[in-house]
């Protein structure tokens, strides 16, 4: 009697290149080593290990971050879903997947329509471009500036050119030289660095944003 192992189809979209890389692991191949799925470009990875209380841990390529993300399921999500995706924890954009083949392949492809409309609205021209210049080159920054500009905004505490009877309508777009938000009726506007920690943290002081 010949024995079926357990498998699933894992993929990751090379930050470098913006490639989708995928492959079949099966339980044999898990248990008796490492395993790691590197794009054909040369300039990424994703590292799967089992641990010791059987669990699979992960190191994951981030299309937004510089550094990779790790994070650990158990060996039944990961041979047992149909799909299961791991965002990245601050864009909740997925970085990688799981599961039946025609699924996970389905998913790179909706994941790239989604990084490559990021990357239209953000005005940056491909995919090295965005990793290549470390387009966050802190996400705890961003963080911090995201959260900060949404608590001015509950508050009221943004002001544009709408004047006081008029309450503006604010969107943000992420750019290189940092975190823009803007009216969409007056057209004002102010961008915000995200280059260091040291200054989202002095934003964090501010009772409120004027746009110009």
């Amino acid at each position: 009697m010949v024995l079926e192992s357990k498998q699933s189809t894992v993929a990751y979209r090379c930050p470098s290149c913006g490639s989708g890389v995928m492959s079949v692991v099966d339980a044999f191949r898990l248990s008796a080593d490492m395993v790691k799925l590197k794009c054909d470009c040369g300039n990424s990875e994703m590292v799967l290990v089992k641990t010791q209380d059987g669990k699979v841990r992960f190191t994951v390529p981030c299309m937004l971050c510089p550094n990779p993300h790790n994070f650990t399921v158990s060996t039944n999500l990961f041979f047992g879903k149909d799909l299961f995706v791991l965002p990245c924890p601050y864009s909740d954009i997925n970085i990688a997947m799981m599961g039946e083949t025609n699924h996970v392949k389905a998913e790179l492809s909706r994941t790239e329509l989604e990084l490559l409309d990021l990357l239209e609205k953000s005005g940056i021209e491909s995919f090295e471009a965005l990793h290549g210049d470390q387009y966050l080159t802190d996400p705890q920054v961003l963080e911090i500036i995201t959260y900060m500009i949404k608590e001015l905004d509950a508050e009221g505490k943004i002001y544009c050119r709408c004047g006081e009877d008029e309450e503006g309508d604010y969107e943000l777009e992420l750019f290189k030289e940092g975190l823009r938000i803007s009216c969409k009726k007056c057209g004002a506007s102010k961008t915000v660095s995200t280059e260091s920690l040291i200054e989202a943290h002095e934003f964090l002081n501010a009772d409120s944003l004027t746009l110009e």
